[in-house]
Parts: structure tokens; sequence; C-alpha cells
């Protein structure tokens, strides 16, 4: 039988939908077990997504198993407010059923951005279970021992030789939770939460932090019901670790502050827990202090950075090589011998991904086959070296990030063989800050390339096209302000990549005095992703409408399958019209690797045939 939870004046019932019953009925029965008087006037409406439903309908076709609804009686306020905060992941989110075994050994950033997405759930390794089985009896052990240990039975940071009786340890933890719970801003989105919840369990999975299984099981029920706490964006130094973030991720899991779920939206944590038939964690010795100690913040966001980089770079060569069709440049420049002779493995490879889609025998262009130019500019000229210390960047910043995705970063850490505790550092964030700073760095140089083409495109002079690439100028302005977004979003990015890991202030009684600000280097380069993202698709575009006034000439087979792709989200510019809705098209074929998509298999054949 289904269940659904229903919102009664402040008050949540649950109540077991009879198969026949409608919504009314359910309506009715809720007010009932919330103690109200019957009532004949009230209305119902779902919390995921606003949506109004009629009393008399069936409730088996209006609800699903685990909804939550608002109930409002004639003359009361809706409990919850109308629109939810983030409606898309809530329509877009299906229960998943396949699962990713964690070890906290093996993850990767590929499997961390799918975790994101709630296409999967979590189970641990009976090998992850029996470690974390053995650091907890270490703990238990301390306790029963009375021994004073940092973090189990004493206070935090300047307090840390302060000793907590033993019928203090629960409000020790628990306090902890509630006094870091500090952040401000806007929440991580559900896409983000997920990442920084299972990325905790990971680390939890490695077996150095002292939580029991009943704890962890309990965390890994939330992430797999998608009961997702709410975590402030701000408030992170990144040394003693991600403390205030993953200090709100546990204050939900313990039934207090806001929560998220398909099913609910925000709604207060308990009431959410309960719905999805779940109970809050009741933190033992050590777990809170294990909970929110350490760098998945930084890591997470830094994961969701490196994937969209690395998606985007490969697509930047194919924009690149649809501008130098577009300008009629030549692909001398990409010859292999060039870049054998400076064999950078970025260089290298960004040569070879030109040579495969642009003018050659495997790949032969109508437009630039048969015109010879000595030279082109450097934008087209040096884009296996621009472009590819951007991909050697990423390489780089994702060995970093792989490394701490899988390592113990609380403190102290628990070591079951040897039966102690050893306070440390691995919740320093140093690494990731400075790898996410330097990520952003490599990459805001896609985007500053980018803009300079556009610029060419746009430019008559340098271009040999319409200006701004549309007829009738003057009439129209075509791509004149579209490049003036690429150059703003270019100077933004300026600034972004100042790296925020170069400060550092003192917090904590000059305890922990020396701090990362990871926090802000992996938003930021968040950020400075998206932007290159958006100055790429006006490329994208504004490449694709200079090959129209080529036509009838065609391009090579790959870069022609890119334009068709293009033209099937966005029609040619014949006269001027909104240019957002486009620009923001184009972002979307981006983010979905669409791009890349279409050409890979003509840059496999390429590779195949240049092997022999």
């Amino acid at each position: 039988m289904s269940r659904v939870s229903v919102l009664v004046g402040g008050k949540w019932a649950q109540v077991m939908m009879d198969p026949n019953a409608n919504v009314g009925q359910v309506g009715q029965s809720a007010i009932a077990l919330c103690g109200r008087p019957a009532q004949l006037k009230f209305k119902m409406r779902r919390c995921s997504d606003g949506a109004p439903l009629g009393l008399d309908e069936p409730a088996k076709k209006m609800l699903r198993n685990n909804d939550f609804v608002d109930l409002v009686m004639e003359g009361e306020n809706w409990s919850l407010p109308a629109v939810p905060v983030f409606a898309d992941a809530q329509r877009s989110w299906v229960e998943p059923t396949e699962y990713l075994s964690m070890d906290g050994e093996s993850l990767t950033t590929e499997d961390l951005v799918r975790l994101s997405k709630g296409n999967l759930k979590i189970k641990l390794t009976q090998e992850a279970e029996k470690k974390v089985c053995d650091s907890r009896a270490v703990i238990d052990l301390i306790i029963k021992e009375g021994r004073v240990v940092y973090g189990i039975n004493t206070g935090f940071g300047r307090f840390a030789d302060t000793v907590v009786s033993p019928d203090d340890l629960k409000n020790l933890q628990d306090n902890l939770i509630r006094s870091h719970s500090a952040g401000v801003g806007d929440p991580l989105t559900p896409e983000r939460t997920r990442m920084l919840l299972a990325l905790r369990i990971n680390v939890l999975a490695k077996g150095f932090s002292g939580v029991s299984m009943e704890t962890l099981n309990g965390i890994i029920d939330a992430f797999n019901a998608s009961c997702l706490s709410w975590v402030p964006e701000q408030g992170t130094v990144g040394a003693c670790g991600d403390l205030a973030p993953l200090a709100h991720l546990c204050q939900g899991l313990m039934g207090e502050g806001l929560m998220w779920s398909p099913q609910s939206g925000w709604a207060p944590a308990k009431d959410v827990l309960q719905g999805h038939g779940l109970k809050p964690i009741i933190l033992k010795s050590k777990e809170g202090l294990a909970l929110i100690n350490g760098t998945q913040m930084i890591s997470s966001l830094g994961a969701e950075a490196l994937e969209r980089a690395q998606a985007i770079a490969r697509q930047a060569d194919i924009i690149a090589a649809l501008t130098l069709e577009a300008l009629k440049g030549t692909s001398k420049a990409f010859d292999k011998d060039i870049h054998f002779v400076k064999p950078q493995p970025g260089q290298m490879e960004v040569a070879f991904r030109l040579r495969s889609v642009t003018h050659s025998s495997v790949h032969p262009s109508g437009i630039t086959g048969s015109y010879e130019r000595v030279q082109d500019a450097y934008t087209l000229r040096c884009s296996p070296q621009v472009h590819g210390i951007a991909n050697d960047t990423i390489a780089f910043v994702k060995n970093i990030i792989t490394t701490e995705l899988n390592s113990a970063t609380d403190n102290p850490l628990v070591f079951a063989e040897r039966g102690i505790t050893i306070s440390g550092g691995n919740f320093h964030g140093e690494y990731p800050a400075k790898a996410l700073d330097f990520l952003a760095i490599g990459v805001h140089e896609l985007a500053s390339i980018s803009e300079r083409r556009i610029e060419r495109l746009c430019n008559p002079s340098l271009s040999q096209l319409p200006a701004f690439l549309v007829k009738d100028g003057g009439l129209n302005s075509g791509f004149m302000i579209a490049h003036c977004t690429a150059a703003a979003l270019v100077s933004e990015n300026k600034v972004l990549c100042h790296p925020s890991s170069v400060d550092s202030l003192s917090t904590s009684a000059a305890t922990e005095d020396h701090v990362s600000m990871g926090g802000w280097a992996a938003r930021k380069a968040l950020r400075v992703v998206e932007h290159v993202e958006r100055v790429l698709a006006i490329e994208l575009l504004a490449a694709c409408q200079g090959l129209e006034f080529h036509r009838p000439l065609k391009t090579t087979a790959p870069l022609e399958q890119v334009h068709k792709l293009v033209r099937s989200v966005v029609r040619p510019w014949d006269k001027d019209r909104a240019m957002s809705p486009d620009i923001e098209a184009a972002h979307k074929l981006l983010r979905e690797e669409k791009v890349w998509e279409v050409v890979r298999p003509f840059v496999e054949q390429y590779a195949r045939t240049e092997k022999k």
C-alpha cells in the first residue's frame, strides 16, 4: 500500500492510501491523524511542484508512493512556499535501481558526477564494512578504558585540552554539529549536495574515521532516498576541513534544519526522513567530528569543475577548427612533425584532433582544400600550443583531485591495526585548493583565445566576411553584442583567476593559523569553467554562421556534422533576433558533449588512417 506525507497546519501525518480512495479522503485521514476537527472545505497540493490536487480525483492517479502533500483549511495559509527551489531536479528524478560499490579507494571524478545526477545508489563492499567495524572497535575500547583522546572525549580546536565527562559525550558531538552549522549563502543544488554526501561516504568507507556501521548505513540510506540537507555554499576556509558545509550536511541527517527530496521539496529534515521511512542518525562518540572534518566540499565541487573542463577542452578544438574553416585558414600548422619536435602531451593531442577534422585526404574540405595560405594569425596557428596547456593542466589537476577523493582527511585518524588514534593535518585543503586555482587559470585561456577568434570572425577587415556575420549591416547588428558578451565573460574570468589559495587568515584563536581558502577556489573554478563554456558557445554559433557565407561549398565531413547539429537547434541569422536563447541552446549542446559526440567517430577513423 502506498504512503503519502500530508502537512496539516504545520504538522505532518503519514497516510496509508486506500487504492480506491480519492484525494479528498486522503486529506480527511490526514486531518484526523493530526487531531484536527473534521473539515469539509480544504485544498491540497503536491509539495514537489506546487500542483493543485483535485479532491475528487483518484488518489492512485494523482499521488505516488512517498509523495509529500500540503493541505490548507479554509481561511488558513499554505504552510510551505508555492514555488520549489529546484523544480527541474524534482521533475527529472527517477529512483535509481543501479548501485555503485564504494570501498574508499577507487572513486573517480566520473563516478562522482554520475552520482550527482541521482542515477545511482550506493552500497559498501564487504572489505570496506570490515574496515569500518575494526576502526569503530578502537574508539569503543578507548571509551571503555577511559583514555583521554582528542575529538573523542575532549573539546575541539582551542578547547582541545578540555576533557569532557562520559555523561556529556553525546552532547559534545551534537553541539559540535550545531555550533559549526554557521554557513551562509544559497544552498548547494541537489546535484552538488549528492556529490558532497557521496564523497563523505567514500571517505568514511576507508575505515580510518571511527564511525559505526549503524551511523554510516543511516547516511547511505539517506543518500539512496535522495534526502539532501540544506548546505549553504559559503563559510569554509578549507582547514580544519570544510567544517561549516559538512556540519550542515550532518545536521539534516540528524533530523535538524531543512532537507530536500524530489518528493518533498524543502521541508523540516525530521519530516522528510520520516516521510521516506528513515530515522535521524544518533551520533556516537567521535562521529560528529568524523562527519565534518575533511576536504569534501572543495573536492566534490572540484570534481565537477574538472569534468566540465575536460568536456569543454575537447570541444574547444572542434570549434577552433570550425572557425579556421570559416576564415579559410590553413591546417599546415597542425602537421604531425611540427609537434613531434615539441612533444608536449597536450599540444600533440590538440594538434591531432585539429588534423582529424580539418582538410586532409581523409576528410577533404570544399572551402579550404584548394585555398593556399602561408600562415594564419596566432589564434588559429597556435591553437595546439594554447589549448594544449589547458589539457595538460586538466590532467595534472585530475591526478590530485582523484587522490583527494580517496584519501582519509579527518582528524584524528584511527589506525585499527595499531589500535591507536593519531592527530595530523590531512584535513588541510591546500592540495585541491592550489590545483583548482591552477585549473581556473589553465582553462580560462580557452575562453581568452576563443574571444579573439570571435573578433576575427566578426571583423570584416580580418575575415573577408560580412561585418558581424550578417547581411544588410547597419539595419542588422548581427554578432556585434554577442562578441561583447564574450569579452565581458573573459574579463570576469581575469578577476576570478586570481588564486584564492595565496590568501590565509588565522582562525580558531590561532590554533588553525594557516588555511587554504579552497572552498572559494572550487566555487570560482566552476564559475570560470561555465564562462568558458558560454564563450565557446558564442564562437560555435559565429563559426557556423560564417560557414553560411561559403555556401554552396562545404567544409569537411566531421565539421559538416557539427554544423548540422547546431542548425538542429539554432537557425541561421538572416536578420536580427534575440540571441540569448540561441546562446543558451548552443551552451546546452556543449554541456551535453553533443559536439564531441558527433565528431568522435571521424576522429577515431582518422586515427586509424594516420597509424598506417
